[in-house]
């Protein structure tokens, strides 16, 4: 047992000290352990406490709440897209033979802090997930948002613990861009449903994140095809992430608007159907929603009771 515990213990020193020892002194940097505490207490939280929690509670009212998060996180985003572009120097990047680019100590350490701040909004974010749960909206908890915001949160630390460098910073720019949008759209939805007529636009917002992954894999294959001196593990893992996250979000686009707008024009068609017969539909029949999946039998004396008695699955 002492054995194994000093070769943990080693181990444990190893992934403690990252490439520069200021690093190693900021908050949450110093070893793997904090970072993995906390997305161990996220997910044990958003997926198994939390739920068992709110099981025979009603939800909490957090309208005051998630109005001054959404807010802080619009103005947070505005200011992380705002210091990233200026430590950025993406045309330098590209345009240079190695994508080499010469940063003092100073500017280093300024590019540095600014991927601590990206890396602290990740972990901000997995508050979204436990207002989801407190407001007992535990089928938006999905799989692609937990993966999400635990791989962001996770690796972010692990970019800027043991490879900082010029690729991450494209992808705080173009993330900080995404989330101005993205929190902007639940800050009005958390005002009240008298600004839903403003949230027409809701169904972009996805497109705009795949535009974003897009993007960032041009940026990747770019920087791999050139042949710079960035690490290169650190870019094929950043190209094999985006394109999972193309993949989910995709998938999840697909059967959110594409899908269900076909149910929709399935159901319309049958309430036309229903007409043309002279039928009403009753209110247990439209009560039953989008998801209508049989044939009418137009042929049949009893339509008008069968349509009314049918059970969509």
């Amino acid at each position: 047992m002492t054995g194994y515990m000093k070769v943990f213990n080693e181990r444990y020193l190893t992934l403690s000290k990252g490439v520069d020892e200021t690093i190693d002194s900021w908050f949450l940097m110093s070893s793997p352990g904090p970072v993995l505490t906390i997305v161990m207490i996220y997910l044990l939280f958003v997926l198994k406490i939390g739920p068992a929690f709110m099981k025979n509670r009603k939800p909490y009212n957090l309208k005051t709440v998630m109005i001054v998060y959404n807010a802080f996180q619009v103005c947070y985003s505005i200011w992380m897209c705002r210091r990233s572009w200026k430590e950025s120097r993406i045309t330098d990047t590209l345009l240079s033979k190695k994508c080499e680019i010469l940063r003092t100590r100073e500017q280093s350490l300024d590019l540095y802090s600014g991927a601590w701040f990206y890396f602290f909004s990740k972990i901000i974010d997995l508050l979204d997930t436990t207002f989801f749960v407190l407001r007992k909206k535990q089928s938006q908890v999905s799989f692609l948002h937990v993966y999400h915001h635990t791989v962001t949160a996770t690796f972010s630390w692990m970019y800027l613990k043991y490879a900082p460098g010029e690729q991450g910073v494209v992808i705080g720019i173009l993330n900080s861009g995404v989330h101005i949008i993205m929190y902007f759209y639940y800050l009005v939805a958390a005002m009240g449903p008298q600004y839903q007529k403003f949230l027409w636009w809701k169904k972009y917002m996805t497109s705009i994140q795949l535009i974003q992954f897009v993007l960032i894999m041009i940026y990747m294959v770019t920087i791999a095809l050139k042949g710079c001196n960035m690490p290169k593990t650190l870019t094929f893992f950043f190209i094999a992430n985006t394109l999972v996250f193309l993949y989910l979000f995709g998938n999840f686009y697909r059967k959110t608007y594409r899908d269900s707008k076909a149910h929709h024009k399935a159901t319309k068609a049958a309430l036309r159907a229903a007409s043309g017969l002279g039928c009403v539909p009753t209110k247990s029949f439209l009560d039953q929603g989008d998801q209508m999946k049989r044939l009418i039998d137009a042929n049949n004396n009893n339509n008008c009771f069968k349509i009314n008695e049918m059970k969509l699955e």
